[in-house]
């Protein structure tokens, strides 16, 4: 009877093993603040399950910060999620795998679920001394200094709403006063925008500073001034001759005629009483 209990027993493992899944995440377990934490996914589940990984900051209490979706496929093939960390302060994070059905299934034992991540920021030892806001003339200029660089050199890798507009090493100079590595650099962009500027040394990603790049103003001319030619009529002057005065009759008065007449009269007898 016994050795039938443990026959059972031994089937019931068996079936239950062979039900189980298997379900494994690897992440990058030390990420500098800026960069991406990279996550592979493996399992063996039936395609269409579906999955959420959650990434959560893990100071005092876990917060989530984001989360995000993923199904299995036929192929099984390893899929890679990557969870972004700009903005976020240096600590420890977890990123867990969550089956979002409603009746989980049964994983193997050996199936990893959850990893601690641990963000590492050297974003202060940047320091931009060019405007974070520029209204370039087709040129972002980027100019500061690096805590203790010298001489070594600078990586940076700038994106733009189009895309990377630049990914190179420049040169450094170093400061007398500090030992700080100096750089200053002149970078094409295609248009206004945020640009993402990510800088690396030779012990690998230091941080990234975000550059706000607007258009230039333009004026806008909303109608074009009409302008009325003044016509000035120049009137020509003609010059009238002054008429000559027009003589005038005084009218004689009676007594003056009678005089006339009657002197007239006695010159007349005395021409007479000569002859």
């Amino acid at each position: 009877m016994k050795r039938i209990i443990l026959i059972a027993l031994f089937l019931m493992c068996i079936t239950g093993t062979a039900s189980a899944y298997g379900l494994y995440v690897n992440c990058t377990e030390s990420v500098q603040v800026g960069l991406p934490v990279k996550c592979s996914i493996d399992s063996d589940f039936p395609p269409g399950r579906s999955f959420d990984i959650v990434f959560y900051q893990t100071q005092n209490t876990a917060t989530e910060v984001s989360r995000q979706s993923f199904t299995m496929q036929d192929n099984k093939i390893t899929q890679y999620k990557f969870l972004d960390t700009k903005g976020f302060p240096a600590g420890n994070y977890k990123v867990e795998v969550q089956y979002t059905g409603p009746d989980e299934p049964q994983l193997r034992s050996d199936s990893r679920t959850l990893q601690f991540v641990k963000l590492i920021d050297r974003s202060n030892e940047i320091t931009i001394t060019s405007p974070m806001t520029q209204t370039p003339d087709g040129a972002l200029r980027i100019e500061g200094s690096i805590n203790k660089l010298g001489n070594e050199g600078v990586k940076i890798e700038v994106r733009g709403p189009d895309g990377v507009v630049f990914d190179n090493w420049i040169g450094t100079k170093e400061s007398i006063q500090s030992g700080a590595g100096v750089f200053t650099k002149l970078v094409t962009v295609t248009g206004p925008g945020d640009y993402d500027v990510l800088f690396t040394d030779s012990k690998g990603f230091i941080g990234v500073k975000t550059f706000k790049v607007s258009a230039p103003a333009t004026q806008i001319i909303t109608g074009i001034p009409t302008t009325t030619a003044v016509i000035k009529t120049t009137k020509t002057l003609t010059t009238v001759p002054t008429p000559w005065p027009t003589a005038t009759k005084s009218p004689i008065s009676p007594i003056t005629a009678f005089i006339g007449i009657a002197g007239a009269g006695l010159v007349s007898i005395f021409v007479m009483k000569r002859h």
